[in-house]
């Protein structure tokens, strides 16, 4: 069992399959969401603690859905084997579907940059490669703006010691988002134990000043 594996064997060992397009819940169940539903795309390494520290902390606080998947890349529908190459440009990534009225996209943002090392180019922890890089992918002219303003705020008040290194792009929802292989998805929640990276853990950071 992957479970049974040490950390780093575990995540070295898991199967290489396809990915799939198809935007659905990871029970394979579709989705209805409410009309002001929104997205928030965000890449912080390798996405098992990306997603499962999502979960745990926003579940029943405005989470509607969480999707683990590439973004970022040169080619279509690529596997996870592609990825790890760091050839096609992905970055391992989580999508959250969120209610706004519940929960703000500058709250994710803010636990974003608290739950992961946002200056360390191209790395978290000992995971490095293009793949890992820190990264908000935003998906309105709205969101582009809080994107830029929680990174500047976090950048001066939380890690002031070193440059944030977190890119900033506009997000293609038909060109850009491919969700990674099923058993990607809800990893660590179904392989207690899994591999963890050392870096993703949430920060004792004060609030952000305006």
């Amino acid at each position: 069992m992957a479970s049974a594996m040490p950390n780093f064997v575990t995540r070295l060992f898991r199967p290489f399959t396809s990915s799939t397009r198809m935007g659905l819940n990871p029970d394979g169940a579709a989705q209805n969401f409410p009309p002001n539903a929104q997205k928030c795309t965000v890449a912080a390494g390798c996405f098992w603690g990306v997603e499962h520290l999502y979960r745990k902390h926003f579940d029943g606080k405005g989470l509607l859905d969480a999707r683990v998947g590439y973004i970022g890349g040169d080619t279509s529908n690529p596997s996870y084997r592609a990825v790890c190459s760091g050839r096609t440009g992905h970055a391992e990534s989580l999508q959250v579907t969120f209610d706004p009225s519940l929960v703000t996209y500058a709250t994710l943002l803010e636990f974003f940059y608290k739950m992961h090392d946002p200056t360390t180019k191209n790395r978290q922890g000992a995971d490095t490669g293009t793949q890992y890089r820190s990264a908000i992918f935003y998906h309105s002219d709205e969101q582009e703006k809080v994107a830029r303003d929680v990174t500047e705020r976090a950048q001066k008040q939380w890690w002031k010691s070193n440059t944030i290194t977190t890119e900033i792009l506009k997000a293609d929802p038909v060109k850009d988002w491919f969700d990674a292989e099923s058993y990607h998805q809800l990893y660590l929640e179904n392989n207690p134990g899994g591999y963890e990276c050392p870096a993703h853990y949430v920060r004792s950071f004060p609030p952000l000043a305006e």
